[in-house]
Formats: structure tokens, C-alpha cells, sequence
């Protein structure tokens, strides 16, 4: 059993005498797998990247975020000076046009793309080895992420078999009313169909017997009570299972739900009532930590 939450984060870094790097990785809850990556100029390596995290997670949004600090030789300014000729001869064609004042070495070195960054050059065989201990670095971090989601999963596994627990015991004690016992509903069926009759001046017999079906049909829940218990064996077993299941336990939440309301509106007892109530605040609880797993 390895229930695993969307939720977690792992930090991990490494180097070379040449750069160091770190990785950090937060995730959320997601319907899906999403994944954010800033990979800080070894852009090349993205398709790498979501391969290695698809491989360990099915659900969740990842932000995958890579640090580069590189030693040695730094980066140097240089002028792009195809840019500045073209700023220059817009400058040179509106002074012929408006009163302005020429522009100043200043304003023209603040003015976007005219001033680039150049990192320094590195060969072939230093990429390599800068891409190789990046992504060993990527694998320890996503194998820190995975513990740590599974250490958040193992708390919401005992939150969620809980809940289901308590489900279980609800839809017990609704089985056990004495209202739901077959000699107190044919007893209240009789009385309900006796108050139809004595109240059925004009109705056709078809009708009355329509009236008296409907009657019994609300007054059983049985098949309700049923169903939840088996929904109630189906989560267990999803919760001792290995894989994803969130999606299947946010489904089975939906039809937890549908049950207790259909045992709400049926039931014309107030014990049984409040049971259907409390059924459907553990239902809700029960779904919101559901959609917590992966």
C-alpha cells in the first residue's frame, strides 16, 4: 500500500569545479500532470526533463525550477551595434522633423537590446558534463519529491480510511432502525395506503394503486444502504492498492454522495435522517482529502 499525495517538495543540488547548480521542485494538486520548467539557458535539456518526472508521477502540477552558478571566466557586454545603427537613424530622421535634444550615450546604453550579455563560450565536452551532473542532480531531486509525497500520502491514508470507516459504521446503525425493520414499514405502507383510500373519492383504481407502489418504492432504502456498503468495500480496496487513485476515489466520493442524498430524501424517519445528514458531511470531507492524492 503506497498512497501518494500531490503535495510536496524537494530541493537537491550539486557541482563541478567549472558551475554549480540546484535543483527545486514544489508541487500541487492538479487534475492532471503539469509541469512548469525554468531551466536557466539549458533549454535543450526540457524534453529530458518532463520525460524523467512523467516517469514518476501521473497527477500534480510541478514547478522544476534549475539553478546555474558558473565559476571561472564571467560574462562580458558587448555592443549590438545593428541595433544601435537602426535607433540611431530613427533618432537622425525625426531631429529633421521635431525640436529635440540629441540623444546621449546614457539613453542610448539603456535602451533595450543595444547592451547584450555574452556568456562565456564553453566547449563540447564541458556541456556534457554540466548536462550529465544536472540531470543526476534532477534524478535525486525527483526521488526526494516522490518520498516526500508519499509521506504526505500516508497521513491522508489514515485521514481517508477513517472517513471511511465512519461511513461504514453510519450506513451500520441506518440498517439496524427499528424503522427500517420489515414490520414497522409494512405497518406505516398500510397506514399510508389507508389514508389514500380514505381520502381517494374520484381516483381510479389504476391511480390508487400507482399511489400505493410510489408509497412503498420511497419507503424502502434498502437497495440505498446496499449500495453504500459497497462503495464502502470499493474504496478500501482502492486505498490498498498501488498506483494512482485519486481520480477513481474522487468518483467514488460522487456516488457515496449521490446514495446519501436519494437516503435523505427518502426517508420519512428523523432518526434515519440525521444519519443520511451525517453521512453527507463525512462524504464531503471525504472527497475534499480525495482530491489531495495522486
Amino acid at each position: 500500500m503506497a498512497v501518494s499525495s500531490m503535495t510536496g517538495f524537494a530541493r537537491a543540488a550539486g557541482g563541478t569545479d567549472a558551475c554549480s547548480w540546484a535543483w527545486e521542485i514544489k508541487s500541487v494538486n492538479s487534475r492532471g500532470l503539469d509541469l512548469r520548467c525554468r531551466l536557466q539557458g539549458l533549454d535543450g535539456l526540457e524534453a529530458t526533463v518532463r520525460a524523467a518526472a512523467a516517469r514518476r508521477f501521473h497527477r500534480g502540477h510541478l514547478a522544476m525550477n534549475l539553478t546555474l552558478n558558473r565559476a571561472g571566466a564571467e560574462a562580458t557586454v558587448q555592443i549590438n551595434t545593428g541595433v544601435l545603427e537602426q535607433i540611431l537613424a530613427v533618432a537622425n530622421d525625426l531631429a529633421g522633423r521635431i525640436s529635440a535634444a540629441p540623444p546621449t550615450v546614457e539613453g542610448l546604453l539603456a535602451l533595450r537590446g543595444v547592451v547584450e550579455t555574452v556568456e562565456p563560450e564553453e566547449s563540447e565536452a564541458e556541456r556534457k558534463v554540466l548536462e550529465a551532473g544536472v540531470l543526476s542532480c534532477l534524478e535525486k531531486t525527483l526521488d526526494l519529491l516522490s518520498a516526500d509525497r508519499r509521506a504526505e500520502g500516508q497521513r491522508l491514508d489514515q485521514i481517508v480510511s477513517a472517513q471511511v470507516d465512519t461511513i461504514a459504521a453510519l450506513t451500520e446503525s441506518a440498517g439496524k432502525l427499528a424503522a427500517l425493520q420489515p414490520a414497522a414499514l409494512k405497518a406505516r405502507l398500510q397506514q399510508q395506503v389507508a389514508d389514500i383510500l380514505d381520502s381517494a373519492t374520484g381516483l381510479s383504481e389504476e391511480r390508487m394503486l400507482q399511489e400505493a407502489a410510489l408509497l412503498a418504492t420511497k419507503a424502502d432504502v434498502r437497495e440505498e444502504l446496499d449500495r453504500l456498503t459497497a462503495h464502502v468495500s470499493a474504496a478500501r480496496e482502492l486505498l490498498a492498492d498501488d498506483g494512482a487513485i485519486g481520480r477513481r476515489l474522487d468518483f467514488l466520493a460522487q456516488e457515496f454522495n449521490r446514495e446519501a442524498n436519494t437516503l435523505c430524501s427518502k426517508s420519512q424517519d428523523a432518526a434515519l435522517t440525521k444519519i443520511g445528514i451525517e453521512l453527507k458531511t463525512v462524504i464531503d470531507q471525504f472527497r475534499e482529502q480525495a482530491q489531495n492524492i495522486e
